[in-house]
C-alpha cells in the first residue's frame, strides 16, 4: 500500500546500495566465472578462447582433481562430529547456570574470532615432531617414537581437520545455545516430574526440539568442509603426497599458481553445484523431521 506522497521508485532507491553491491561482489563475478569455465584464459596471453566443455572433459581424467573432491568429502564427514554433535553437547552444558559460566563462553568463543593463519602457525608447532604433542603423547608411554604429523600421509589430513574443528566448534556452540534459549524451562520441568533423567531429557526433548539449528549447523558445516582453504594453505599446502588436498585448494592452486583460470573456474562451476546439493539433500531430510518449540 502506497502512502500519500510516496512516489513509486521510493522503496527501490533504499534497496538500491544492497543491490549494487550485490551485483558487483557477488552477480558479477559469478556470471564471470561461469564464462570463463567455458573459456582457456591464463590472464597473461589474451584474448581467452572458447574451448566448449573441454574443462570440465579434462576433469574427468584429472587424478587430482578427483582426490581433492574425495579429501573433500573425507574433511566433511571427519568435521561432522566435530562441528554438529559436539558443539551441541557443550550447547547443553553451557546452558546450566553455574558460576563462570558466562567466562567459559566467551574463552571458548575466542577460536573463533582468531585469524585462521595465527591458528595454523600455531597448531604447526603442535603438532611439530620435537612438539607439545609428541612431547605429552610419548611421556605418556602411548607413543613409542615422535610423529611428525602435518608431513605423514596417514596424519596430515586428520591433524587439519582437528584444527578446523577445534577453531571453529564455538561459532557451533553458539548457534546451538540459541536454540536452547528458546526451549521452555516448563517443558524440562514437566519431565523431571514424570522422571525423565539428562539423558532421557536430552534424547527426548532436547535433540527433537533443535532439528531446526541441527540442520543449518550441518549445512554450514558442509558448505565449510567442502571450500576448505586457509588452513590447508597454512599448514599442509595439500601435502604430503596430496592427502590434504581439497577442492578450494585446488581451485586457488589451478588459478593462482598455474595461472590456469578457465580450468579454475570450472572446477569452481562443480564445486558450487556440489555445495548447493548438499545443501538441498541436507533440507530435504530434515524438513520432514523440524519440530519447533
Amino acid at each position: 500500500m502506497r502512502l500519500p506522497g510516496q512516489r513509486w521508485y521510493t522503496p527501490y532507491l533504499f534497496a538500491a546500495p544492497a543491490l549494487v553491491l550485490f551485483g558487483v561482489f557477488f552477480a558479477w563475478p559469478a556470471v564471470t566465472a561461469i564464462q570463463l569455465s567455458f573459456l582457456k584464459y591464463d590472464m597473461i596471453s589474451p584474448p581467452p578462447v572458447f574451448v566448449g566443455g573441454d574443462n570440465f572433459v579434462r576433469m574427468l581424467g584429472d587424478d587430482r582433481f578427483w582426490t581433492a573432491l574425495l579429501n573433500s568429502f573425507l574433511f566433511l564427514v571427519g568435521l561432522f562430529p566435530l562441528l554438529v554433535v559436539a558443539p551441541l553437547l557443550l550447547a547443553v552444558l553451557v546452558n546450566q547456570k553455574l558460576p563462570g559460566i558466562r567466562t567459559f563462553r566467551m574463552l571458548y568463543y575466542l577460536p573463533v574470532v582468531t585469524s585462521m593463519v595465527a591458528v595454523g602457525i600455531a597448531w604447526e608447532y603442535v603438532f611439530h615432531q620435537q612438539g607439545v604433542l609428541n612431547w605429552m603423547l610419548t611421556g605418556a608411554g602411548l607413543l613409542d617414537r615422535p610423529i611428525q604429523y602435518l608431513l605423514d600421509p596417514d596424519w596430515a589430513l586428520p591433524a587439519v581437520i582437528l584444527v578446523e574443528g577445534w577453531k571453529n566448534m564455538g561459532f557451533y556452540m553458539m548457534i546451538y545455545l540459541a536454540g536452547l534459549q528458546t526451549i521452555p524451562e516448563s517443558i524440562y520441568e514437566a519431565a523431571r516430574v514424570d522422571g525423565a533423567g539428562p539423558w532421557r531429557r536430552l534424547r527426548s526433548i532436547t535433540v527433537p526440539l533443535l532439528v531446526p539449528y541441527i540442520a543449518v549447523a550441518f549445512t554450514v558445516e558442509m558448505l565449510d568442509a567442502m571450500q576448505a582453504f586457509t588452513s590447508i594453505y597454512v599448514m599442509t599446502r595439500g601435502g604430503p603426497q596430496d592427502t590434504t588436498l581439497t577442492l578450494g585448494y585446488y581451485i586457488w592452486s589451478a588459478a593462482f599458481e598455474r595461472y590456469d583460470m578457465g580450468y579454475a573456474s570450472a572446477m569452481g562451476l562443480v564445486l558450487w553445484v556440489l555445495m548447493i546439493g548438499l545443501a538441498i539433500l541436507n533440507y530435504r531430510i530434515t524438513r520432514g523431521r523440524t519440530v519447533m518449540a
